[in-house]
């Protein structure tokens, strides 16, 4: 397939808020790729080169893109371009750049002046998806002395020989702009659906996936079968690997002791941590990534945790996927610190120095995958049994405490607790239940906080911003005066649940200001369902995740919904989280009170 083709298949989906319809579109497009065309396909259509747990990025500023563009304004015919020998005019083009500036001011995307500008300076040259893509990988890789310039040079050379609309993703993906309005389920529904016509295979492939999250990967295998014989071979050996994270398993919420008991009977109760989730990859026999580290939301942060070496010599196993909690704490004291604190290591600079002042534990809690053999269908208990053996606990690395019981009163306790030493309470799991991710049956739990730190709700949510309002008075120092937030509806959508603009710092004020810049966008997203009523003076891409307290949750005619946060406050910016995380519509009766 041209790369022509399939940006015009994005640009449909882009223009596309049916899920269903999305759904269509990409299993038709599925069904038109190579082979050898998918995996890369699958990436660049959620801006990436590679799976979100590699770390691949193109190091590719929007300064740095207006110049490429500014190269191409240079060349102001067919005959001057200089694409044959890769060379461009190096003299002055800054008048080109300004103009190319103030378009952006106006459109808030690049990709869009790429189409409102240089659209008669392009020439498709009718290359493959696979061209492309290599053009942008080594783009990606180049490092070392002068690289920036050769990065702005053959970014130029290659938005020149595409057409506007190629060029207008080609921006956005270099930019980590590709924000298409559709999840991996939605990818997932479409691969059964562009072989069986319908939503048949989907339950499997996604079970396949929560094993090992490589979307390219496990679309590739699946569509590459011949029958359905061959896919259903594939989907059963497409097991858990070190190096590939596992999605993780997540808390549902119930009212009291007794009624956790009553759904899950005999638990495993364990302290809930106000941490960092890690899952923890341990091979012992690589040379080159003997250990990695992943988020929730699968990003490779191995970097963070130069702690994470000592694994190599406490863990008596050769190779070991663990999930855990890392926590920053005070060695001094051994009191345990605020996430906000343990977040700080997401910067890229000073590890080192960041990991003398504040070090970090990991509390291990479960344990998937050790020596080739895969627990994740093994009852917990048996589980833990497997982790206690093979761990040496020392202050960096220890098993999470726990709790065995069938006692409502006994658990009550042990939650009371842990709220007692500052913690979030507790967690609580089926002593049988097997790993699953997410949030599906009664395995995971977590205890509702009592009335009290947090108001009325018994717990918080995690919402994305969609946009915000510009401030007035005193607030136009900060650029914004309140922000929209939303959670998730089961088709997708992003629906409004509250209007903020309270209980702020001034920090905060202009933390979100400078966050939410980074992620502008020139009109409503299709994933978003916002009445007019509501509409932020700008729209944010959804990426920008923060977790949300309030007193009370409201029947509303005015959100979408359904439901509104009263006396709604920002507790924290949630890094470690995606939009697919979010708090779910039908997930808020869950946090009343009472309920």
């Amino acid at each position: 397939m041209t790369f022509s083709e399939f940006c015009q298949y994005l640009q449909k989906l882009e223009e596309t808020s049916s899920r269903l319809e999305m759904t269509a579109q990409l299993a038709e497009l599925f069904g038109k790729l190579q082979t050898n065309e998918i995996s890369s396909a699958c990436y660049l259509m959620q801006g990436r080169l590679v799976p979100t747990y590699h770390s691949l990025e193109f190091q590719i500023s929007d300064k740095l893109i207006i110049k490429a563009l500014g190269k191409i304004l240079t060349c102001v015919s067919p005959e001057e371009k200089s694409l044959a020998t890769g060379l461009f005019d190096q003299s002055d083009n800054s008048q080109f750049q300004e103009k190319i500036k103030k378009s952006y001011q106006q459109l808030g995307d690049l990709g869009l002046v790429v189409v409102e500008l240089l659209s008669e300076h392009l020439t498709d040259h009718r290359q493959s998806i696979m061209e492309v893509y290599e053009q942008l990988r080594v783009i990606a890789t180049d490092g070392g002395e002068g690289s920036q310039d050769r990065k702005v040079d053959d970014t130029a050379k290659l938005l020149q020989s595409v057409d506007a609309t190629s060029a207008k993703f080609i921006v956005r993906i270099v930019l980590g702009k590709v924000r298409l309005g559709f999840s991996t389920m939605t990818m997932i529904d479409a691969l059964s659906w562009s072989v069986y016509q319908d939503k048949s295979d989907s339950a499997k492939i996604e079970e396949a996936f929560q094993k090992k999250a490589d979307i390219g990967l496990l679309a590739k295998g699946y569509l590459g079968a011949s029958t359905s014989q061959e896919r259903e071979q594939f989907l059963q050996t497409y097991q858990l690997e070190v190096g590939v994270p596992v999605l993780p398993a997540l808390c549902q919420r119930l009212n009291s002791a007794q009624e956790i008991l009553e759904k899950m009977g005999k638990v495993i109760a364990e302290p809930k941590y106000d941490g960092l989730r890690a899952q923890i990859h341990l091979n012992k026999a690589s040379a080159s990534e003997p250990l990695q580290v992943f988020t929730r939301s699968l990003e490779n942060v191995t970097h963070m945790f130069p702690e994470v070496s000592q694994f190599l010599s406490q863990i008596n196993a050769n190779e070991c996927i663990f999930d855990a909690e890392a926590i920053g704490y005070d060695p001094a004291t051994d009191q345990l610190l605020a996430f906000q604190q343990t977040i700080t290591r997401k910067r890229k600079h000073n590890i080192q120095k960041q990991s003398d002042s504040t070090p970090i534990r990991f509390y291990l809690f479960d344990l998937l995958f050790v020596d080739g053999i895969s627990l994740i269908d093994k009852p917990l208990q048996e589980r833990r049994k497997f982790l206690e053996k093979i761990v040496a606990p020392n202050e960096t690395i220890q098993p999470t405490p726990m709790l065995v019981t069938s006692d409502a009163n006994e658990l009550h306790d042990f939650h009371t607790q842990q709220l007692a030493e500052g913690l979030e309470g507790a967690v609580i799991k089926g002593a049988d239940s097997l790993y699953r991710a997410g949030r599906k049956g009664w395995r995971w739990v977590k205890i509702k906080e009592k009335e009290g730190e947090r108001g009325k709700l018994s717990d918080s949510l995690d919402c994305v911003v969609m946009g915000y309002y510009r401030g007035k008075g005193k607030r136009v120092k900060f650029g914004l005066g309140a922000f929209l937030v939303g959670v998730m509806a089961e088709d997708g959508l992003i629906k409004t649940i509250a209007k903020i603009g309270t209980g702020l710092t001034d920090d905060q004020f202009y933390e979100l200001k400078t966050r939410a810049d980074k992620l502008l966008a020139q009109t409503q997203p299709a994933q978003y369902d916002v009445p007019k009523e509501l509409f932020p003076d700008v729209w944010l891409q959804p990426q920008l995740v923060v977790e949300v307290a309030a007193d009370e949750l409201t029947t509303s005619p005015l959100h979408s919904a359904g439901k509104a946060l009263r006396f709604p406050r920002l507790i924290k910016f949630r890094d470690d989280k995606t939009v697919e995380q979010i708090t779910s519509v039908s997930e808020l009766q869950e946090i009343v009170v009472g309920k």
